[in-house]
């Protein structure tokens, strides 16, 4: 069957291409597309050559494919409920060359070693839903709900999925809202992964946060590295750090 049959098949006509730079281009839907803050882990994981990397409730893929991109990390794997982000992300695979470094599995935060082993990765990252069950206003599509609200998974699902996965001495990061990041912290202890690295992301200087991007290790020792603010906007433009993070995808979406 066709790539684009599949993905007919599971998204409809509801399907396009985004380009992120460096010849890389991904399928996306109305369901299963991404943000600045995809972006701005990916860049805040600070992968390494030698990573295993994890990306839970990866999507369409865009951590792993960034990752790939950049040639960061020696392997990926995106783990994903939804039928259609996984038929996505396996489409992007085949048109990007089908690199045998990018894996996507269909399968549930809540029980990830029935797909994945246990003890295996060094590094793993997690763009969660942000709203608590039963937070705020309730997004009205299925879709929206399992990605803006913990429907199909919770902050301890999250965290106990990558202490379980990571290696002694692996990485965790993620990206929630700043109000939950007490949660995180207490949460990350309880599951022996040491924040060991916090930033805070501000639309621009002088306001509040908008985004948290918090790094544990397993087995980490007592100690925390907070980095400046980053803020998005100077002076009603973007700003030099973030074109800096998001270079070669705003050069590409601007070719499109």
């Amino acid at each position: 069957m066709k790539r684009q049959d599949i993905l007919k098949g599971e998204c409809g006509e509801n399907f396009s291409l985004e380009p992120l730079g460096n010849g890389i281009e991904i399928y996306v839907s109305k369901n299963h597309t991404f943000g600045t803050d995809a972006v701005l882990l990916s860049h805040f994981a600070s992968p390494k050559k030698s990573d295993t990397a994890v990306d839970l409730g990866t999507g369409c893929g865009i951590i792993p494919f960034l990752w790939f991109r950049d040639k960061a990390v020696a392997s990926a794997t995106g783990l994903e409920i939804s039928p259609e982000g996984v038929a996505l992300a396996n489409a992007s695979k085949i048109k990007n060359g089908n690199p045998d470094t990018l894996t996507f599995i269909e399968g549930d935060i809540k029980t990830p070693f029935e797909c994945l082993k246990k003890g295996k990765y060094s590094l793993v990252t997690c763009n969660p839903p942000y709203k608590a069950a039963g937070a705020g206003i309730i997004s009205e599509s299925a879709a929206d709900k399992k990605a803006r609200h913990e429907t199909a998974c919770d902050l301890r699902d999250v965290i106990a999925a990558a202490a379980g996965l990571l290696k002694f001495g692996g990485r965790f990061a993620i990206c929630q809202r700043p109000e939950r990041l007490g949660e995180i912290f207490s949460l990350m202890t309880e599951y022996k992964l040491e924040p060991k690295k916090l930033r805070l992301v501000c639309k621009s200087e002088g306001c509040e946060p908008w985004l948290v991007l918090v790094e544990g290790r397993l087995g980490g020792g007592k100690g925390i590295r907070i980095l400046p603010n980053l803020n998005l906007y100077k002076n009603g433009e973007l700003s030099e750090e973030l074109l800096e993070i998001e270079g070669s995808y705003i050069n590409g979406s601007k070719s499109k």
